[in-house]
């Protein structure tokens, strides 16, 4: 259980230490003392979002310590943390946004908190009856109670799967009511690229022979110059050469040495022969047909329009064919494959249908033992005429929730049939449904837990297990007062001989059965504001119980505190 609680530099709240006994804690405190911020204090303990707004003003980080004894979590053994001497969970919040979270030191992420600290606390909140007022939460509290949660989430799943098949069969059904135009168009699109009988690199090769023809009358004059030069005039660069050769050989007749010159001459010429007749295929190819360049700039316009409407490149356009060719061969396919669809949509629906009626049926039998329940809760609550039914209508289709519309009906009074809840409750009686609900999940969840807290023979004392669970009650008793908080008081005393409760609360005769009763106070300092908390006891406690009756401490507050308190 919670022992210990440090609050440092969190919202209002400069340094703040709490201790926690067993049985019901309760603090009490005028209104905006800062009650509630240890509530919120305890769900970043619990993992619940920060936010560097939290921290005080003046501050650069926010800390919150909790200490809890004897706790026994497989996950803490799973990191290697050593529990036998309890857990210390602390929260850090950077102003720089960057928060960390410890268990005895080891640095362990917020989903590790979270699920931890599930196991130690739960927190029902001040406002949370007000989810009571919506009738759409009402089929979540009987699947809670009855604990249908993880079979709704089945049936939730299944009615996604049948949304899905239904949205597949829908738009295949739309596709086969256009797939004769869509199968023609297909086949001329393919046909016209088809009839095209493109190839790879075509483009380019197109672009660098029109290349060449738009300059061919370039071409034409410099390789014929070239070629002359070369070779088919008077005086070409073979026939200096020639004669060049000839002179080098009268040479050799005198001077051996001019062989090496002979030879580079000699080898020279057959170079110049193999460019002249490169040269005069050249020039060969540049007498070609003038018309030859409008049926190539037909062909690159072909091309380019193809582009346009498949993609781009040749590469493109028959990846695009590729795909047209695929979908065609689908559309001609489609009957069978909606065949099947409906086939496969027709068993899910069934199975959902079947799913929804053996929740429905749970629901049912559910609904009957949670009646009688919160009615037996609400008489121990003060409520001692009334009636509370759960209300289930069948509904003709199938939602993601099932068939059932769920809604609370109650009656406070005698002779009044149950009506809708969200319609005649009032915020006390809001209160007081949503502590019978919380009642019964508890004994449910507690199952044998009841047997934890047993009698010590010796001294007739109640002898509490620190591993009880926490629960804190943030002022579930709004709205209610006299005789009804003395009821509300009693049932939140008799929680805690199973669980470690803390309560905060306004009303005088709830924190009069508290074991441990702490006063939260706010104290206005000249530049800044400071929370404080004090265990109370004996004639500060009657103080404090007087203070709450009347608003200020009187003769006839106190003498009624003293009653209240039995002293």
């Amino acid at each position: 259980m919670l022992r210990e609680l440090r609050i440092k530099n969190f919202t209002i709240i400069d340094d703040l230490s709490i201790h926690f006994d067993s049985g019901l804690n309760v603090l009490t405190g005028e209104t905006g003392a800062g009650k509630s911020i240890i509530v919120d204090a305890i769900g970043l303990i619990l993992g619940d979002k920060a936010s560097p707004d939290m921290i005080k003003t003046g501050s650069k980080e926010a800390s919150i310590e909790a200490y809890f004894d004897n706790i026994n979590h497989p996950l803490l053994e799973d990191l290697d943390i050593d529990s036998d001497d309890g857990v210390m969970i602390r929260r850090n919040i950077s102003a720089q946004g960057k928060g960390r979270a410890y268990i005895n030191d080891t640095s362990v992420s917020l989903h590790t908190l979270a699920v931890i600290g599930e196991s130690l606390i739960d927190i029902h909140g001040q406002h949370e009856h007000q989810g009571l007022l919506k009738k759409d939460n009402h089929l979540f509290f009987l699947d809670g109670f009855a604990g249908l949660m993880e079979d709704a989430a089945l049936l939730q799943a299944l009615y996604n799967e049948v949304i899905h098949l239904r949205h597949k069969v829908n738009e295949l059904k739309e596709r086969i009511r256009e797939r004769s135009q869509r199968i023609e168009f297909l086949r001329f699109q393919i046909n016209e690229i088809d009839s095209a009988n493109l190839k790879h690199g075509e483009k380019e090769a197109i672009e660098e022979e029109m290349k060449i023809l738009l300059n061919l009358s370039k071409l034409k004059e410099s390789s014929e110059t070239a070629y002359s030069l070369l070779y088919d005039s008077e005086g070409a660069c073979l026939e200096q050469m020639s004669n060049a050769a000839s002179r080098i050989r009268d040479m050799l007749n005198f001077d051996p040495d001019a062989k090496e010159l002979l030879d580079i001459v000699d080898s020279t010429i057959p170079q110049i022969e193999d460019a002249a007749l490169l040269l005069r295929k050249f020039k060969d190819k540049y007498d070609i047909d003038p018309q030859k360049l409008s049926e190539l700039d037909e062909r690159l316009d072909l091309v380019k329009r193809l582009e346009k409407k498949y993609g781009e490149g040749i590469d493109g356009i028959l990846k695009y064919k590729e795909k047209a060719e695929e979908e065609l061969k689908g559309l001609m396919v489609a009957d069978e494959q909606q065949e099947t669809l409906e086939a496969e949509l027709n068993a899910k629906d069934n199975e959902l249908r079947a799913v929804a009626e053996g929740l429905s049926q749970k629901r049912e039998a559910s609904a009957k033992k949670m009646e009688k329940m919160i009615v037996s809760e609400l008489h121990e609550l003060g409520f001692q005429k009334a009636d509370f039914k759960v209300d289930i209508k069948k509904r003709d289709a199938v939602t993601a929730s099932g068939i059932d519309d769920v809604e609370f009906l109650f009656s406070a009074n005698p002779g009044e049939p149950p009506k809708p809840l969200v319609k005649v409750a009032s915020g006390g009686e809001l209160s007081r449904i949503m502590l019978a609900l919380k009642c019964i999940e508890i004994s449910q969840e507690s199952g044998v837990k009841s047997q934890e807290s047993k009698k010590d023979k010796s001294s007739g004392l109640i002898t509490h297990n620190s591993e009880l669970r926490t629960l804190i009650f943030d002022e579930v008793d709004a709205g209610i007062g006299g005789v009804t908080a003395q009821h509300v008081g009693k049932r939140l005393k008799t929680i805690s001989d199973n669980y470690q409760v803390l309560c905060i609360t306004h009303l005088p005769q709830i924190a009069a059965m508290a074991d441990n009763h702490l006063k939260v106070e706010k104290i206005m300092g000249k530049d800044a504001v400071k929370v404080s908390i004090e265990p109370l006891s004996g004639s500060k406690r009657q103080d404090e119980i007087a203070r709450m009756l009347s608003g200020k401490i009187t003769d006839v507050s106190l003498k009624h505190a003293k009653e209240l308190l039995g002293v």
